[in-house]
């Protein structure tokens, strides 16, 4: 299994939602992972598993206001992505009309 130490801006939507659903309220001291670097710097992460990665999502102020703000944030993604419906005529949903503009 693969262990992969990333910053939270960096993970795909499904990895960052499965991190929203496995720390919805925060996280605690109980689920921060301390780790060295070989450069001697400390890090502190979160894990996210996946079927064949483990995710060490790295915390930081912004990663928590991530966290805070998922749900209005995605929103504002899906909303961005869906296109507006088009408006009809009173002729567009009328099949007489059809048969009309075909004789």
């Amino acid at each position: 299994m693969k262990r992969i130490l990333i910053d939270y801006k960096k993970l795909d939507h499904s990895v960052a939602a499965l991190l929203i659903d496995l720390y919805p309220y925060g996280y605690g001291d109980e689920d921060i992972i301390t780790l060295k670097k070989p450069n001697g710097e400390i890090v502190e992460a979160v894990e996210v598993k996946t079927e064949d990665t483990v995710y060490l999502v790295k915390i930081s102020k912004s990663l928590s206001n991530f966290i805070t703000n998922f749900e209005e944030n995605i929103e504002k993604e899906l909303d961005k992505n869906i296109p507006e419906e088009s408006t009809l005529t009173e002729n567009e949903n009328d099949p007489e009309a059809d048969q009309e503009l075909l004789a």
